[in-house]
């Protein structure tokens, strides 16, 4: 009998005649900053950086379209041409003009030189020849705008008339698209806008590279909303993005920075209170014990969660459930996740 009591007595202690130390199954999950998670997801398209539709600065019949869609054209490259018959004519006559203009404006002013007429007859003569060379430059230009050039390098994307057909000044004649950088093109909800200025992180997936993730750079945004109240930005694509074109489809990603916020936000299930304060518990894997730190709440959530200040840092391992047990220094085992395929541990 006696020998019973004494080895259940030594059952209850360790090799060194300590009791053994009670460890604690818990849960466990890493902290994360204030804005770490949320992500937006919106469908964009590609397009290219610098688009243009060509026009003439002059009215008149066109002659010619040399170039085709699909062509690849240099800035200065001529596009299409007008008739110029009309407008070198009127320049023919204005140079002639200018010819007689100018030598009577001359003799003027030799005369008032000379002191044998008036300075309103010099003024007048002046002023002439000015406008007259005003109207010759003019009507230069306008035979000069009968050819139309391209603006940039590029590529043409659309010709919108064969030729041959009468055309008003400022209507598009072709339209050429920058054969550079490709930018993407995304509607942002009211939502998303108002949080503009906290987001950091852009990136794509192009429909037809699902496996590929490329980097985005904000490039612009459009202040006023178009008529489904979405606001237009644009974002340059990753230039090492070579198979990429314009019109290709893409998902974008945009996430907020938590870095600079120090904010942090864990389940309420991790807080304990205590003597008045908030105290919350961080794993060590490597000892596989807790550590008690006091923290400082900011607002809980309806969502079951709470914004901390101070206490934790993002990235940490915290104890979510199974808290009121623990002690500083506890030791603990987390329990395994539940398996997504395994609903209920039934299997």
């Amino acid at each position: 009998m006696f020998a019973s009591i004494v080895l259940a007595l030594c059952s209850c202690k360790g090799s060194d005649g300590k009791r053994a130390e009670d460890v604690y199954v818990v849960k466990v999950g890493l902290v994360q900053g204030e804005d770490e998670g949320d992500c937006y997801e919106m469908p964009g398209r590609v397009v290219a950086g610098t688009e243009a539709s060509v026009s003439f600065k002059v009215p008149g019949r066109l002659r010619r379209i040399y170039v085709k869609e699909g062509d690849v054209v240099r800035a200065g490259q001529t596009l299409a041409e007008l008739d110029p018959v009309d407008y070198r004519t009127q320049l023919d006559a204005t140079e002639a003009e200018y010819q007689q203009v100018k030598a009577d404006a001359e003799r003027v002013m030799g005369l008032y030189a000379d002191g044998a007429t008036t300075a309103s007859n010099y003024d007048k003569a002046r002023y002439g020849l000015k406008q007259m060379e005003a109207k010759l430059e003019h009507h230069r230009q306008q035979l000069e705008d009968t050819r139309l050039t391209a603006p940039f390098d590029g590529v043409v994307q659309k010709c919108h008339f064969d030729g041959f057909e009468t055309v008003a000044a400022g209507m598009p004649i072709v339209s050429v698209q920058s054969g550079g950088s490709l930018e993407v093109e995304v509607s942002l909800p009211a939502s998303v806008y108002l949080r503009r200025a906290g987001l950091s992180s852009y990136r794509c997936v192009l429909d037809v590279m699902p496996d590929s993730t490329y980097e985005l750079q904000p490039v612009s945004i459009s202040p006023k909303a178009n008529a489904n109240q979405l606001y237009t930005m644009r974002l340059r694509l990753d230039s090492r993005c070579r198979e990429a074109a314009a019109g290709m489809s893409a998902w974008v990603y945009m996430s907020g920075a938590c870095e600079d916020s120090g904010r942090v936000r864990v389940p309420t299930t991790a807080l304990a209170e205590e003597g008045g304060k908030t105290y919350a518990y961080i794993y060590d894997k490597g000892t596989g014990t807790v550590a008690r730190r006091p923290v400082v709440v900011l607002s809980l959530h309806t969502d079951g969660t709470a914004s901390l200040t101070d206490g934790v840092r993002a990235g940490e391992t915290i104890v979510t459930s199974g808290i009121h047990r623990l002690k500083d220094g506890a030791r603990v085992t987390p329990c395994e996740p539940v398996s997504k395929t395994n609903v209920g541990g039934m299997l």
